[in-house]
């Protein structure tokens, strides 16, 4: 295996924490959204993700990350009584979508520092590629 694929497996994670932090602040940012329509109101994403392993002696296959695909949370949204609220439906009810604020905090958390895990990894293989070079000097 080439010492090279070190970037490439820690920039696939690089890449599949973007996706991870971009979804958490998608859901973050849509956490306070009411509809009056439980099937129209905003549901969790989340990606899947999938460890791509290289089989040994094999040049062609690579290794790393790759995200599968966004899935939707489908636990039922909050209803709220809001009678008021311009986007009530007929009974008087809001529905809030299913977001907890903390597990997306702790998940933008995780993402963060997974993805700050692998910067560090890329730049340790960076300076130990220098410092192999240098060995001849």
């Amino acid at each position: 295996m080439s010492s090279f694929k070190i970037f490439e497996i820690a920039g696939s994670g690089m890449s599949a924490q973007s996706v991870r932090l971009n979804t958490t602040a998608s859901n973050l940012a849509n956490a306070d959204s009411v509809s009056g329509d439980p099937n129209q109101v905003y549901r969790a994403k989340h990606p899947l993700f999938e460890a791509i392993r290289a089989s040994l002696g094999s040049n062609a296959a690579s290794s790393g990350v790759a995200v599968k695909g966004i899935v939707e949370n489908q636990a039922a949204p909050t209803a709220r009584y809001e009678p008021g609220n311009p986007l009530a439906d007929a009974n008087g009810y809001v529905f809030a979508p299913n977001v907890n604020t903390v597990e997306e905090m702790v998940d933008m958390i995780s993402a963060s520092r997974s993805y700050q895990n692998n910067v560090e990894v890329m730049n340790t293989a960076k300076e130990m590629m220098l410092a192999t070079l240098r060995l001849g000097q």
